[in-house]
Formats: C-alpha cells, structure tokens, sequence
C-alpha cells in the first residue's frame, strides 16, 4: 500500500492499481500546486467531514468530473451533495470495500475550535494498518494502541505540539505519517517536523518528515 500527500490533509492511496483519495479540501489546491488532473484515475473518494481544508464541493465537482469516482462520506456531507451529479455512498459505521482497500468507518469527535460548530466527522482504520482519526484525539483511539501507522494531525487551530505527541506516545503507533500542516511555510514545517521526529524517536516510534506535493510511504 502506499499512501502519498498532496498538501494538508489530502492522501492518496493506492493498491493493486486502485487509487483511493482523501479529503481533497481548499487548502491542498490553494496555490496551484495540486490539480484535479493529478486525480483523473481516482476509484473512490473519502470526505471526512464539512470542513473546507477537507471538502470543497467545486474540487469534489472537477476531480469526479475527471475520474467517474464515487464518493465515500457521512449525512452532513451528503447533503451538500444532493441536487449535483455526483455519486455517494454513506459510510458512517461498519466496513465497506473499495477495490482492494477494507475501510472501517466510525464516528469520532472533532476537536473544539473557537466559535465552530462541532461537524459530523468520520474516523477510519484502512486495511487493519492505517489509523486515519482525522481532526480528534478523543480516548477511544486508544483502542488502536499499537496499529502500524497513525495519520497524525501535526499543527491546528484547535491543538498543540505537547497535546499532539502526549496522545501519539500513548497510542504508540509503529509508524506515524504527518498531516494538517497546510498553514504554515515549509521551513516552519521542516523545523517542527525535525522536532517531532527527536521525540518520537525517544518512543521508538517512526515519523516519516513528510509535506511535499506526492511524497509518500509504502507499507
């Protein structure tokens, strides 16, 4: 399997040739530097919740129109959708598969942020390795105590560094692939990237200094 960014909280997955993508929002195609054309052989879709660093119906509308994909989300999600020409699947809890991946789907809450509704947010483990929480450290993460790699929140409004890693060290995860970092410049995110991994390594734990458009792990 192997999962790439493109910026933010945007990942691609791809297996067995299957390319599944999530959460292409505002933020990954702020600057030009990702395109709906980077997703034209794109399978499924996985919008995890409203917010729009995570979900934009006119990027949703251009990659769909491109690739034929179907999409994958919650009620609340849904319902920007009805009435456009886009197809959805509701997945809010329980398995689905698409092609060859095994997506677990359960609610997790999303962290607090100032004057903002909380939304209805969709957690996933993806083929029994891959921990996708979204925007929530919430205590029954902790169920996946030791899953082979965590998509981690690194930088929000919402957080911070010692609360991110103080719940990162307790889930101990093998592997951790960073997210949510499409505030802030690169040099600002190498540095703090670098500071994660000192400490992670501590834990014997893995964080793969990942933010360039494409870059990537196989696991």
């Amino acid at each position: 399997m192997k999962i790439s960014k493109y910026l933010h909280s945007c990942l691609l997955f791809e297996l067995d040739n299957y390319q599944l993508l999530f959460d292409p929002g505002k933020f990954s195609f702020a600057e030009g530097l990702v395109t709906a054309e980077m997703f034209k052989d794109v399978q499924s879709i996985v919008i995890t919740h409203i917010h729009p660093d995570h979900f934009d119906i006119d990027i949703l509308k251009s990659i769909v129109n491109l690739s034929g994909a179907t999409v994958i989300t919650n009620t609340q999600v849904a319902k920007e959708l009805d009435g456009t020409d886009i197809k959805y699947i509701i997945l809010e809890e329980g398995t689905h598969k698409a092609g060859p991946f095994k997506l677990q789907a359960f609610p997790v809450k999303h962290e607090l942020i100032m004057d903002n509704p909380l939304p209805q947010m969709t957690g996933f483990l993806i083929n029994n390795k891959v921990l996708h929480p979204v925007d929530s450290m919430e205590d029954k993460l902790l169920n996946f105590k030791g899953i082979e790699l965590l998509i981690m929140v690194t930088m929000a409004p919402f957080t911070n560094e010692p609360t991110i890693a103080a719940f990162a060290d307790e889930l101990k995860p093998k592997q951790i692939f960073p997210v949510h970092d499409g505030y802030a410049k690169d040099f600002f995110i190498a540095q703090r990237y670098a500071a994660y991994v000192k400490h992670f390594d501590k834990q014997g734990i893995k964080f793969h200094e990942i933010y360039k458009v494409g870059d990537g792990i196989s696991i």
